[in-house]
């Protein structure tokens, strides 16, 4: 199993160019796991973990619903935001600057053959990050995320997630609220969910926030638990 992991800060990358760039790494993984099982050969799979950000863009998964868009090309096109139905779960949600955007490209089958495991590491990630900065986070029962106050009328997400596998490769994965314009969120039904806000962790503080502190403190937890090897 290899554990070793390339990691990449691709920066502020248009939300196409990046999703191109990660279907092709998804797809050479796929070709090599489906090779071995042809010809019985036993070739080493690669894993890559990219932080990025995105200019303006709503993306709705492949199980979401249009309707949960609430403004119509017009509108997005006077603020020059992007729109993308793509092949990942869960339904619509905003990328923007100032949020920290993750796309684990895994072979699975070098860490563990589980889905929902997967999901809950990732999610742990983002829970020690922000315990870091003496927030509370949690999960929200039937709802993919991490949520502050989760259980009360205050319940606001802090960071969405959306995933896409096939023979245990993984791609797409999650955003993570930092000095995000939260304003965007209200053009759109976050992840189809009415009844819950979005926050963000400079919200939360209160003030600024260093985004390559938060990008270095959620890479070293996502080794941690993924017991990775950076290279």
């Amino acid at each position: 199993m290899n554990k070793k992991v390339k990691f990449e800060d691709l920066g502020l990358i248009d939300y196409k160019k990046c999703w191109d760039y990660q279907e092709g790494l998804f797809s050479r993984i796929i070709a090599i796991k489906s090779n071995n099982r042809k010809e019985g050969k036993k070739d080493i799979t690669n894993n890559y973990l990219i932080f990025c950000e995105h200019p303006h863009v709503y993306t709705l998964g492949k199980s979401g619903d249009e309707k949960n868009l609430l403004v119509n090309n017009n509108y997005l096109k006077s603020k020059g935001v992007d729109f993308y139905k793509i092949n990942r779960g869960g339904d619509i949600t905003y990328h923007g600057p100032g949020q920290i955007v993750g796309y684990p490209i895994f072979d699975l089958e070098n860490f563990f053959t589980d889905i929902h495991k997967y999901l809950r590491l990732l999610e742990e990630a983002v829970i020690l990050t922000l315990k870091e900065y003496m927030i509370e986070a949690e999960r929200s029962k039937g709802e993919t995320g991490v949520w502050l106050n989760a259980k009360t009328k205050k319940a606001r997400k802090i960071c969405a997630f959306g995933v896409k596998s096939s023979r245990w490769v993984t791609m797409h994965g999650f955003a993570f609220n930092i000095s995000t314009d939260l304003s965007y969120f209200e053009n759109i039904v976050p992840c189809g969910i009415l009844d819950k806000n979005v926050t963000s962790l400079q919200k939360e503080l209160g003030g600024e926030v260093d985004v390559e502190e938060v990008k270095l403190k959620l890479k070293t937890h996502l080794t941690n638990l993924f017991n990775l090897e950076i290279i």
